[in-house]
């Protein structure tokens, strides 16, 4: 703080304590800018006196308590005071109302004979929470705020399928007063699992916070900007069913978010580094790890306390979190579905079965991410856990037909093989083959008319010459890759000669219907 006279010191507090004019106004009455004013007016509110009183000093006293000579060492005839003890109380004083000025009041009780007076006592907290977080001065009050991030370091999640690898986003959240810390790891960021995110960790505190604190992703806040702040629907009605309330880190402002942005940098460090050899093949595998790393990293003893995560938390925020509504809070995308003819519906890359007699109405699925629930007139008439790789399938055994059910639809298994006859005899051969590699055989009608309907763009002939060179090159077929062999002409650098196929795999009849293809 720069030293100016304390007769403007003085004035500029006379105007603005006495006169009740504004910082700016005292400031240019006293000849002093605006930020210089309001430091000492901040300074003058710290020194637990009455303007009354102050004036009354003389110039000497006076600046004797703007500008303390440096404290001396402690000797062992003083008892330093336990400061840990001071900033955890203060961070209660929401609740409780206590003051510096009152803790001192009991330090000076319980040491009579050996204290700090009460400037002292002040001027060595103030040093000690500067040391805390020297670069954003501020206490937490417990059980008020949890800070909410992502980190960026991500962990890959293998499809022990295909080989596909995606990454899973490593939520974090972090309890202002105790730090107390939570990590959950999803498929994305979207709205949904950002929301299963928060739902597990109030669970995992045991109580809600008074108010979040997220960055400004898109799940959480439309608009934040100086015309005001608009929070997206589905956080808000997160935020009411927990009866907290929204309140975004400004943009740009890391210091609005700094417990958020010193847990993800902890968690990182102590927790996702380790993973950075293993393989994981779904988001609860990796998730079971870091659930048993998470509680260590909590347990672990913060030395300028000498007290854990844990203990802190015990202490501090739990008993002032809110109580836990009854129910979860469930956040659920709908969406309006047609049953194909294998009686399925598609959903995200997904397929999910429904009962037969449902084939061609138009349903409504409702989905979280743990769960696909299907309706038809608000009726429930399908469950599934929800599927997150793109091709997977959940297909219920109760829901496929009899054999005699579906062979008077109009698509069935002859259908497709009177198809395939119409473009050669090793089409007919693959259609066969997909047909028995199923389960039930309209499982496999989406890949069929996508494969088959290739010969409309492309010609029959030149179709089944890229299906014979799939099988013989020992290429996957699908749509993507038979599309690939006809896009480049691959089939034509092989004639194909000689094909051997038992012309008998297939009736003779010119009408191929039902179950007589067999």
């Amino acid at each position: 703080m720069r030293k100016i006279s304390m007769g403007k010191i003085s004035e500029v507090l006379r105007h603005r304590f006495v006169l009740n004019l504004s910082v700016r106004q005292s400031g240019k009455d006293a000849g002093v800018s605006k930020s210089v004013a309001s430091r000492y007016c901040i300074r003058f509110d710290e020194l637990n006196i009455s303007i009354d009183e102050f004036l009354a000093l003389n110039e000497l006293q006076q600046e004797k308590l703007f500008y303390p000579n440096q404290l001396p060492k402690s000797s062992s005839k003083k008892v330093m005071p336990d400061m840990n003890y001071i900033h955890n109380e203060l961070k209660k004083r929401k609740k409780t109302k206590v003051t510096l000025a009152l803790l001192h009041d009991e330090y000076k009780e319980a040491n009579p004979d050996n204290h700090y007076s009460y400037t002292q006592y002040r001027e060595y907290y103030s040093r000690f929470s500067k040391v805390l977080n020297p670069s954003m001065k501020q206490t937490h009050t417990v059980g008020d705020k949890v800070f909410v991030d992502y980190s960026g370091l991500v962990v890959p999640i293998n499809n022990s399928k295909t080989g596909e690898v995606t990454t899973s986003q490593i939520f974090v959240a972090v309890l202002g007063a105790s730090g107390y810390t939570y990590v959950h790891a999803t498929y994305s960021q979207k709205q949904r699992d950002f929301i299963l995110s928060h739902t597990l960790c109030y669970e995992f505190f045991g109580g809600v916070p008074k108010i979040v604190v997220p960055d400004n992703l898109k799940s959480a806040v439309i608009k934040n900007n100086k015309d005001g702040i608009v929070v997206n629907t589905s956080y808000a009605a997160l935020a009411k069913h927990y009866n907290m309330a929204v309140e975004p880190a400004r943009p740009l402002k890391p210091k609005d978010k700094s417990k958020a942005e010193q847990g993800v940098q902890s968690i990182q460090r102590w927790i996702l580094a380790r993973f950075r050899k293993i393989k994981f093949f779904s988001v609860d595998q990796l998730n079971d790890q870091i659930s048993k790393l998470l509680d260590l990293y909590n347990n672990k003893v913060i030395k300028r306390f000498n007290k854990s995560r844990t203990q802190l938390f015990e202490e501090l925020d739990k008993p002032a979190l809110l109580p836990l509504p009854i129910n979860r809070y469930v956040y659920r995308d709908i969406k309006l579905c047609r049953v194909d003819q294998s009686y399925h519906i598609y959903l995200e890359g997904c397929e999910y079965s429904v009962p037969f007699k449902y084939l061609s109405h138009q349903v409504e699925a409702r989905y979280s991410t743990q769960t696909v629930e299907v309706y038809y007139k608000n009726i429930l008439i399908s469950t599934h856990p929800k599927l997150h790789f793109t091709g997977d399938k959940s297909t219920l055994t109760e829901h496929m037909p009899r054999d005699h059910e579906y062979i008077h639809e109009s698509k069935n298994p002859g259908y497709f093989l009177n198809w395939a006859n119409n473009i050669g005899l090793e089409t007919v051969v693959w259609v066969k083959d997909e047909f028995n590699s199923v389960t039930h055989k309209p499982n496999a009608y989406r890949k069929l008319s996508a494969i088959l309907s290739l010969a409309k763009t492309y010609g029959k002939n030149e179709l089944n010459q890229s299906i014979t060179y799939a099988k013989e090159y020992g290429v996957y077929i699908k749509h993507s890759s038979i599309k690939s062999i006809l896009d480049k002409k691959l089939y034509t650098q092989k004639t194909i000669n000689n094909i051997n196929i038992n012309t008998t795999v297939f009736n003779t009849h010119n009408n191929l219907r039902g179950n007589e293809y067999q």
